[in-house]
């Protein structure tokens, strides 16, 4: 069993996924401790729904404003409905996503790469063949603005790839400004305090899969983490993201509705708002039924640009709590530690 457990192993450094291997049973290499394995049934989260289309009223704006701070306060989540981008946007850049994963080991393993500084990287782990604990998931992660600089460094197959992914990255980083706006205006700063920056920064795009499992209470398509950017916007195919109630410190579900996007709070905020608003800490799980993809797309100043806490909301009663960061120092941070093991970025930028 031993021997077939390191075989196991070395197969999956290589390159091989969970989906490709069809095990019926969950790999040693995958296990988790008792203590982080995850329920199969939780209770499912209470999570705040926003109507974005209000924010283009003036009368309902500032109502909508103070729902989107108070949701940012109190979980650094909410889903979004009528948010401007078609359906058919959404289904295609899910569908192309789904038939890249479908793609034989060959033709992804072109992108495969340990380094998280490359723009264009799949992997089959958080860094393949070095992590101790792996996560039932395959990703791939690219850049994406300015779109027409980093498009043709995306994956050519399937045809449509480039288009359809493209469309809707273009569509979500347009609406990551437009809520940002929303949030630095709740934190009494204005719509326009990070604006141009934003318009200026960074978005990475990442698609994952995780693969149907056969025991999905031994293991995690993601571990425990928060969000380096300022936010994230995720589309997905089905539910699987928990997210940490912090009043009873327990895992809760989100769930699942069709046409929705959720916004997770990043680190960048938690330094932004000096710690008013706290970035949200989630994980994935897997399930035994079917593959699920989700699009999460990330959304930060630019790569060398420092987040810092705003100087309004530095006081006698709340002094500044955060180092200035960059994305740049969060890869140099995630090129030296293992997210696993429970190192946070934003831990590594509270004073004190």
């Amino acid at each position: 069993m031993e021997g077939r457990d390191e075989d196991e192993t070395k197969a999956f450094s290589i390159g091989e996924t969970p989906q490709e291997t069809h095990f019926s049973y969950v790999p040693k290499c995958y296990k988790l401790s008792s203590s982080d394995k995850p329920s199969l049934t939780t209770e499912i989260a209470d999570v705040v729904v926003i109507d974005v289309a209000e924010l283009n009223d003036p009368v309902q704006r500032p109502t909508v404003v103070k729902k989107i701070g108070n949701a940012c306060r109190e979980k650094g989540f909410f889903l979004m409905i009528n948010h401007g981008i078609p359906q058919k946007v959404l289904d295609e850049a899910l569908g192309t996503a789904f038939r890249f994963f479908d793609l034989p080991m060959k033709e992804k393993s072109r992108y495969m790469s340990n380094d998280v500084y490359k723009p264009v990287r799949y992997g089959t782990s958080l860094k393949d063949g070095e992590d101790k604990v792996q996560f039932w998931r395959v990703f791939l992660k690219q850049y994406a603005h300015p779109l027409n600089e980093w498009v043709q460094q995306w994956p050519d197959n399937p045809p449509d790839y480039r288009e359809k992914m493209g469309d809707y990255a273009v569509k979500a980083r347009l609406l990551a400004i437009q809520i940002m706006g929303a949030i630095t205006e709740s934190l009494g700063l204005g719509p326009n305090y990070i604006k141009k920056d934003m318009e200026d920064g960074v978005q990475v795009v990442t698609v994952n899969c995780y693969p149907p499992c056969p025991e999905p209470h031994m293991t995690l398509g993601l571990p425990p983490h928060s969000d380096y950017s300022c936010i994230t916007i995720v589309l997905h195919s089905s539910s699987g993201l928990e997210i940490m109630d912090a009043s009873s410190e327990t895992w809760r579900s989100v769930p699942g509705l069709h046409g929705a996007l959720q916004v997770h709070v990043g680190d960048h905020v938690e330094v932004l708002s000096n710690g008013h608003y706290k970035s949200m800490l989630h994980r994935v799980k897997v399930n035994n039924e079917r593959t699920r993809v989700s699009i999460a797309s990330f959304h930060s100043l630019g790569m060398n640009e420092k987040m810092a806490t705003a100087k309004e909301l530095i006081t006698d009663e709340h002094p500044k709590n955060y180092k200035e960061s960059s994305f740049k120092d969060f890869l140099d941070f995630l090129s030296k530690n293992d997210i696993a093991k429970g190192k946070s970025f934003i831990g590594s930028l509270k004073i004190n």
